[in-house]
């Protein structure tokens, strides 16, 4: 029976030595906390490291694998080297920082991502062992953005979703990663790509165009292999367990017993991880400035800050504690008196018996961190309040505030900001406080950790849906045997080729796609073979196949039609144009690229290119669209066609295209193979009006009227070279 898998770096059990015994306890971290509710209560096994570094006892880790697998989870023992430098180096060191905008915290060192890598293969080769046909495999955040490319190279149709549980910086943060273009590509081979806010989203697709080049559009991202969504699922929390905890015996006693120590002054609770990015310590400097402003609340309230250590031997970290703690220190002896001190200092993890009695009895919950994936803790202070009584203030820059905004939202660096939120809170009304608690109360409870989790699954499914339904075959081992024994028993061959994005990759500077070594020996070998007609279908300047092709019989169509050549002739154009247009038109291209930076015109002798692979892709998305409304108008009355490729728009006379002239070679004679590969749309001219039983290969992925698929270049490459060692295509991908 298919299964869940869900992976991440940290398993929700973290195994403890004490002398020679091992022990489970609960992991600490939202991720582990949040998604356990959901692993218990669904069929799946959890991946990860148990947080252990296990040494080379043999025994010693079936000890551990068995008390796991008691837990439905799996272990992946690290090394102590990958601890440090996958761990602390690379993840915590180089990704936590740049994507929480502290990029004067980030540390780049090469051995960090070796590590990182190292890891990641280390967890694609575990989970690869386990996966079976029909499982579903749900990766969890930064630690692992490799994995979903290196699953999907073991496996080409594995079910893979990727889940962020940091924020995704925009791109102009993101761009300072030096190996970001790996990082987007390790994330695209997951089938669905999910993060907690829209904004998030955006921030990705944008780096996903700027380095890739690959649109977003409607939800989804065109990549050369296949659709892959990417969405926002805000997390959940499990709402009944913090609103009916106040049931539990123990829990209603602590609640009192605190209540009572406090009297009857008024409680802020501030929780969370001592970490940088939480701005705990802008939090203080509020607290302080507020008690400044409103001196009549001195011994009337109280702030209960509760810090878990975390990362204690990072250098950042340790810096952080001792400023915290000199601050408190400062406003404690500031404004403290006999009986009362403004600022209860707890530092340490609080277990959930007694997290919720601080919830229960906090008349203000101040959750300002600088920057957040999301903030469950502002979640479960909302869900802890049957009464709904209390009052949130949330940072503006804390993923929940999306869904929160009942809340006193407030910028997490503007102290006055935040000192006149608390001080509105404490006026505040019980009608008020009632009313907008029940509203973001009726939204926790709809949109839970079990619906969060049911959503992402359902979107999954999707995606896979949407994949099958617009997939072209892929070209499989057997696919390519029966087409190598076709040709090989064949004795009028056509073959029909593309160049740009067929033969070789696109180039930012189109002259740079010259013919390597390695595609003048494959056409060589194809033209040197009596039985092969071989026909370049380019939408280059005819002077520029020339020069490429001309030492070669090959056969050349130029200019997307335009021009046609026999090997044993001149060029001659397919029929008689015009070009007096291009007066009119060029000038509207010349103010395109004077606005768009980075874009450039091509002229050929019937046609027009505006190319813009080199310009800023966003800027580029809007020039381009603008640009096709004006020549749809320019062009209406002028018998002209607009081509929109591959990062160009070229312009030139309507009812031209390669389809057409192609019809010279298919129309000379009756050919038993024919073989037409292409990448983009103007190919599909070409494999529209091919003969029944002729294979047509499109390049990439999309819609197409081609027969068979393959990825990029390199595998055309393949294919060519194995038809003409003659049916031995060793080296082939196995799809």
């Amino acid at each position: 029976m298919a299964k869940l898998l869900i992976v991440s770096n940290r398993l929700p059990v973290t195994v403890t030595k004490r002398g020679s015994s091992l022990k489970l306890q609960s992991s600490v971290g939202g991720l582990a906390t949040g998604l356990d509710t959901f692993h218990k209560s669904h069929k799946s096994l959890w991946i990860g490291w148990p947080g252990y570094v296990a040494g080379k006892d043999a025994t010693e880790k079936r000890i551990v694998k068995r008390k796991l697998a008691g837990k439905n989870c799996h272990a992946v023992f690290l090394s102590p080297y990958d601890v440090e430098n996958y761990y602390h180096g690379f993840c915590n060191k180089v990704i936590w920082p740049l994507f929480h905008y502290f990029t004067e915290h980030a540390v780049y060192e090469k051995r960090f991502w070796k590590a990182y890598k190292r890891v990641n293969e280390q967890f694609c080769e575990t989970v690869s062992a386990i996966a079976k046909p029909g499982d579903r495999i749900w990766i969890h955040d930064y630690q692992l953005m490799l994995l979903p490319k290196l699953l999907r190279q073991k496996n080409p149709n594995a079910t893979i979703g990727f889940f962020l549980h940091i924020p995704f910086p925009s791109s102009e943060i993101f761009r300072l990663l030096p190996c970001r273009t790996e990082i987007i590509q390790g994330l695209l081979g997951a089938d669905l790509i999910g993060f907690h806010t829209h904004d998030y989203v955006h921030h990705f697709a944008e780096s996903t165009r700027r380095l890739l080049g690959y649109e977003y559009t409607l939800g989804q991202i065109n990549t050369v292999q296949r659709k892959v969504m990417v969405d926002a699922f805000p997390m959940g929390i499990d709402y009944n367990r913090f609103n009916q905890a106040n049931g539990n015996t123990y829990i209603h006693k602590e609640t009192i017993r605190i209540r009572k120590r406090l009297g009857d002054r008024k409680i802020i609770v501030s929780i969370d991880r001592l970490d940088y990015t939480k701005g705990i310590a802008e939090r203080l400097e509020a607290f302080d400035l507020f008690l400044e402003k409103n001196p009549e609340y001195k011994k009337k309230v109280t702030l209960i800050l509760v810090a878990v250590p975390s990362r204690t031997g990072v250098e950042q970290y340790a810096a952080l504690k001792k400023h915290v703690d000199e601050l408190i220190s400062r406003i404690n002896g500031k404004y403290g008196d006999i009986g009362w001190v403004p600022i209860w200092y707890l530092y340490r993890l609080i277990p959930f018996d007694r997290l919720v009695p601080l919830y229960s009895i906090g008349d203000i919950a101040l959750i300002t961190p600088l920057r957040d994936g999301m903030n469950l803790i502002a979640k479960e202070y909302i869900a802890s309040k049957p009464d709904a009584t209390g009052v949130l203030i949330l940072s503006e820059m804390a993923g929940a505030a999306r869904e929160l905004g009942e809340a006193l939202i407030v910028n997490p660096n503007n102290k006055e900001q935040i000192a006149e939120a608390i001080k509105q809170a404490l006026d505040m009304s019980s009608e008020e406080q009632i009313r907008r608690n029940t509203v973001m109360q009726k939204r926790l409870q709809r949109y839970s950790i079990e619906r969060w989790a049911h959503d992402f699954m359902e979107r999954l499914h999707h995606i896979k849906r949407v994949q099958a339904d617009s997939h072209i075959s892929k070209l499989t081992s057997s696919i390519t045997r029966t087409l190598i024994r076709d040709y090989v028993k064949s004795k009028d061959r056509l073959i029909l080729l593309d160049y740009d994005g067929t033969l070789t990759s696109f180039s930012e500077n189109p002259d740079d796609a010259r013919p390597d070594a390695e595609i003048n020996k494959i056409l060589r070998k194809l033209t040197s073979e009596q039985r092969n007609v071989l026909v370049i279908v380019s939408g280059r300047r005819r002077d520029t196949l020339d020069k490429w092709f001309n030492s070669q019989k090959i056969n050349l169509i130029a200019e997307h039609g335009i021009w046609l050549k026999d090997q044993s002739q001149k060029w001659q154009l397919i029929e008689r144009l015009e070009n007096k247009w291009k007066a009119q038109i060029k000038p509207i291209l010349d103010v395109f690229v004077d606005r768009t930076p980075g874009s450039f015109i091509e002229e050929k002798e019937y046609s027009l290119v505006w190319h813009y692979r080199k310009a800023d892709p966003k800027l580029a998305l809007i020039r381009s669209g603008e640009l096709k409304e004006t020549l749809r108008y320019h062009t209406g009355n002028l018998n002209l066609g607009v081509l929109d490729g591959n990062k160009v728009i070229e312009i030139k006379n309507s009812g031209i295209n390669k389809g057409r002239a192609a019809l010279k070679w298919i129309k000379s004679k009756k050919w038993d193979f024919v073989l037409a590969i292409g990448d983009d749309w103007t190919d599909e001219d070409v494999f529209s009006i091919l003969p029944d039983g002729a294979y047509s290969i499109k390049v990439g992925y999309g819609v197409s009227e081609a027969r068979y698929t393959v990825d990029d270049p390199p595998a055309v490459r393949k294919l060519l070279k194995a038809m003409i060692k003659g049916g031995n295509f060793r080296g082939l991908p196995n799809r």
